[in-house]
């Protein structure tokens, strides 16, 4: 992962350091099931997962590192199983159909916010594009500041999944992931990769940052999911 001031291969710079006590403060929380209630949810009926809290703005949480990706620096390739793997710059990314959506989000670290507008291109766009292979299963998220993620490529294919641009009419700021970052609602957020540089098709799982860390593979909100 890089430091402040470096570039990464792409070129691309970033600003903080890793925060290696909150890591280790998180892989901790892991260990004691902290947060934990125990309960289960309906997602047709609660719309609050079990043990969180709505909050109304939208808190900043990272690694301690922020990539600045400029516009005409910015690439997304699509690799591994598939029938077409592609290459998209900023241009080429928005130039695709573009959808619109309302929905909440969750973190793990218990808050959750309610009725986020967004807009970006539908996953479900990108896959008829890409063409996943037949024994392709799951899907890998890579970011500039080195973190990864892993869902399985039916947990891509929703129509809720986007990889969004604009959050509340506005493009989404660095802080939050900008100028393009992952969203899969149906999960906690840290499924939904921030700074997204690849995307990655495999026919084997690839636990990511945190599943490798103590949180759960799949990170299932109304299961409580939080942890392994």
């Amino acid at each position: 992962m890089t430091m402040d001031g470096e570039e990464d291969s792409d070129g691309i710079t970033s600003s903080g350091r890793i925060r290696d006590k909150l890591i280790e403060a998180k892989q901790d929380w892991a260990r004691e099931g902290r947060l934990l209630t125990g309960t289960v949810a309906d997602p047709a009926r609660d719309r609050l997962p079990p043990g969180q809290t709505l909050v109304r703005d939208w808190p900043v949480l990272d690694l301690g590192i922020q990539p600045n990706v400029p516009r005409e620096k910015f690439r997304l390739d699509f690799d591994g199983a598939l029938e077409n793997r592609i290459s998209l710059s900023l241009d080429d990314f928005m130039a695709l159909p573009q959808a619109e959506s309302v929905s909440d989000i969750h973190c793990v670290t218990q808050w959750s916010r309610y009725d986020n507008r967004w807009k970006g291109v539908a996953a479900r766009t990108l896959l008829d594009l890409v063409r996943p292979m037949p024994e392709a299963r799951h899907v890998v998220f890579h970011s500039h500041d080195g973190y990864t993620t892993n869902v399985r490529l039916d947990q891509f294919d929703q129509p809720d999944v986007l990889l969004v641009h604009e959050w509340e009419g506005k493009p989404i700021t660095r802080q939050h992931g900008g100028p393009v970052r992952v969203l899969m609602p149906r999960l906690y957020l840290w499924k939904s990769a921030k700074w997204v540089r690849r995307i990655q098709f495999t026919i084997s799982d690839r636990p990511g940052f945190w599943e490798l860390r103590g949180y759960h593979n799949n990170g299932d909100p109304w299961s409580e999911e939080r942890y392994s």
